[in-house]
C-alpha cells in the first residue's frame, strides 16, 4: 500500500507522513530530502543556483540513498550521511532552485518510483507525489494551512535550531516558493483529484496524524 502526502512548504507533511509511517510500519520517503541533498551539493560545488544546466550536471553526478534499517531512514550523499544537514536554511533555499529543473524532476520522479517498487508499504510527502509520481496510490491526502501559520512554524522550527531568522523574510521566502512549485514545468504543486484535503492551520500533529491513520485502518 502507497500513502501520498502532498502539500506546499510549512504544512508539516514530513513530520506527519514519518509518523504515519511509524504508526502503521511502514516505510517513509523523504523526498524533500531529495531535492535538499541535490542543493546541498550544489552549494558544495558553488554551482550557480541559476543556471539550469549546472543543477541537471550537479544532479546527474551524485549518489541519493536511504538507509532503510534507520527510522526514519538516514539520508546519504555519495555515501556520506548528510540528514542533520539537510533541513538548513541554505539547503532549503537551493532546493527550490533545483526542484524547479524538469530534467531533474523526471531523474528523482524514476528514483522515487523505483523506490515504491522495492519498498511496497511506503508513506511518501512531497509536492506530486499523489499527481504524477504515484497517480494510483491507493491514500492520498493534500496538506494545507495559512501562509502566516506555514511561517510560523518554519521560523521555530529554524529558530530551534539556533538559526537567527526574520519571520517576515521567512514569510516572503514561503510566497515565493509557493508561487514557483505551482508554475514549474513538470510536477506542479496541485492537489490530486482524488485526495483528501486537510487545513492543518488549527490542528495539532497529532490531529492530522490521527485522522490519517484511522481512516487508512478502516478503509484499509
Amino acid at each position: 500500500m502507497i500513502i501520498t502526502i502532498d502539500g506546499p512548504a510549512g504544512t508539516g507533511k514530513s513530520s506527519v507522513a514519518q509518523l504515519v509511517a511509524q504508526r502503521l510500519g511502514f516505510d517513509f520517503l523523504d523526498t524533500g530530502a531529495m531535492y535538499r541533498a541535490i542543493g546541498l551539493e550544489a552549494l558544495r560545488r558553488q554551482a550557480s543556483l541559476e543556471d539550469r544546466r549546472e543543477l541537471t550536471f550537479v544532479a546527474q553526478h551524485l549518489r541519493i540513498e536511504f538507509d532503510w534499517e534507520k527510522r526514519p531512514p538516514a539520508v546519504k550523499l555519495n555515501g556520506e550521511v548528510v540528514t542533520h544537514l539537510l533541513r538548513s536554511g541554505e539547503a532549503t533555499r537551493a532546493a527550490s532552485y533545483v526542484a524547479v529543473v524538469p530534467a531533474i524532476r523526471e531523474l528523482l520522479v524514476r528514483q522515487q518510483q523505483q523506490i515504491g517498487r522495492e519498498r511496497p508499504n511506503l508513506v511518501t510527502e512531497g509536492r506530486d507525489q499523489g499527481t504524477v509520481v504515484f497517480p494510483k496510490a491507493e491514500f492520498k491526502y493534500y496538506l494545507d494551512a495559512r501562509p502566516e501559520e506555514r511561517a510560523r512554524r518554519r521560523t521555530a522550527q529554524l529558530r530551534a535550531r539556533g538559526e537567527i531568522v526574520d519571520p517576515a523574510e521567512i514569510l516572503n521566502q514561503i510566497l515565493a516558493r509557493d508561487q514557483r512549485d505551482r508554475e514549474r514545468e513538470v510536477g506542479p504543486l496541485a492537489i490530486p483529484r482524488d485526495a483528501r484535503i486537510i487545513d492543518t492551520t488549527a490542528l495539532s500533529q497529532s490531529d492530522v496524524v490521527e485522522r490519517i491513520v484511522a481512516e487508512v485502518k478502516r478503509r484499509g
